[in-house]
């Protein structure tokens, strides 16, 4: 394939309830739609989850941005490309950058799948029909809040609870929803709240039987990690830490994580988060999905790889109206008893409407 044209789009979305973690409270969710043209006319869409501000990582929108027009769509035009994977190879040049390389990857990805006449799931490898899915909960005002919110989803048959600590919203909160709730698999995202000196504390956690607790220390560490999980019998999933196969191997290698969260744009695209999981299954080491308050298109990305044999715990694609009044994709992700079906047609499953897209559009530059 050759990509001819590329159309970016900031959009701006509201979120239908405020999305509190360690590092800040959300309500709009502002990010990058990146459209890909062939020389066929074949078009493929990818999807930014860098925020508007640099919280989870290094990367932001503006960014993002910068990197596409300025250097990474620049390797691309008119280039053969034969295969997506070869986009990380011609990315090489480019130091760090994921969720900007992985923004237009994806999109080429999607292309590829089409031409092929293969779902992307497929195109990818993938051979589930069907995805597990939990659901992530940001910091509430109560735990009574908290509580009537676990109650819903448990209702709803989701698979798994992901919870959002921070100092001081924590080890009550744990103990309260396993009290509540002795069956529902559990797990705890701390977002780098937490130092090593918090160990005392944080083994309290042990006493709760969570499936995990996700990235406790410091978002660039690894051996902090691997000191506090041999302190720990929770396991320890690692997420910000892990940007690449290398980290994912040096990470496995020191003990410092039973569990990898692949997020699509942290590791720089399907190519290196395929590699990611492949070498954690020879390693027996199960990976899982995170999110990135995703729409639609990057929710697509997220089901595709999640349908990879080693996703053996749910990840935190939820439902499209979770988040969303109104998602750009037709027809909306639906999680159904903590299922999403994976859609079978070429490329993504599903059709991004052009016209909400727009309704959303903040700004737009197209290249050529």
């Amino acid at each position: 394939m050759k990509i001819t044209e590329v159309t970016i789009r900031h959009l701006q979305m509201d979120l239908k309830a405020p999305f509190t973690t360690s590092f800040g409270t959300f309500t709009t969710r502002d990010f990058l739609l990146l459209e890909a043209k062939d020389e066929q006319g074949t078009v493929g869409f990818g999807e930014s989850v860098a925020f508007h501000s640099p919280w989870y990582n290094e990367e932001t929108l503006k960014t993002n941005w910068h990197m596409l027009e300025d250097y990474l769509i620049p390797l691309i035009l008119n280039k053969e490309i034969n295969h997506p994977d070869e986009v990380n190879t011609l990315f090489e040049p480019i130091r760090k950058n994921n969720m900007a390389k992985s923004t237009i990857e994806g999109a080429i990805w999607d292309i590829y799948a089409q031409q092929t006449n293969q779902s992307l799931a497929q195109a990818l490898g993938g051979t589930k029909k069907q995805i597990e899915v939990g659901i992530s909960i940001g910091i509430q005002n109560s735990l009574e809040e908290l509580v009537e919110l676990v109650e819903g989803y448990v209702a709803e048959g989701y698979k798994r609870i992901k919870v959002k600590i921070k100092p001081g919203w924590d080890v009550d909160v744990m103990r309260t929803l396993r009290e509540k709730f002795p069956n529902v698999a559990i797990m705890a995202d701390a977002n780098s709240a937490y130092r090593l000196e918090d160990v005392a504390l944080l083994q309290q956690l042990d006493a709760f039987n969570l499936t995990m607790v996700e990235q406790p220390l410091a978002s660039d560490d690894i051996i902090d990690h691997a000191t506090l999980q041999k302190q720990m019998t929770t396991p320890i999933c690692l997420d910000e830490s892990i940007h690449s196969l290398e980290d994912a191997r040096k990470a496995v290698e020191l003990g410092a994580t039973k569990i990898i969260n692949i997020k699509i744009g942290r590791v720089g695209g399907l190519t290196e988060a395929k590699k990611i999981h492949d070498y954690c299954a020879q390693q027996g080491i199960p990976v899982w999905c995170g999110g990135m308050l995703e729409s639609g298109v990057g929710r697509a990305h997220n089901i595709a790889l999640t349908t990879l044999s080693n996703f053996i715990l749910p990840g935190d694609t939820a439902s499209s109206n979770r988040y969303w009044e109104k998602d750009i994709i037709e027809p909306e992700v639906v999680a159904q008893d903590g299922y999403i079906e994976v859609p079978q047609t070429p490329g993504i499953g599903y059709k991004v409407n052009m016209a909400t897209v727009e309704s959303y559009t903040v700004d737009k530059k197209t290249y050529k």
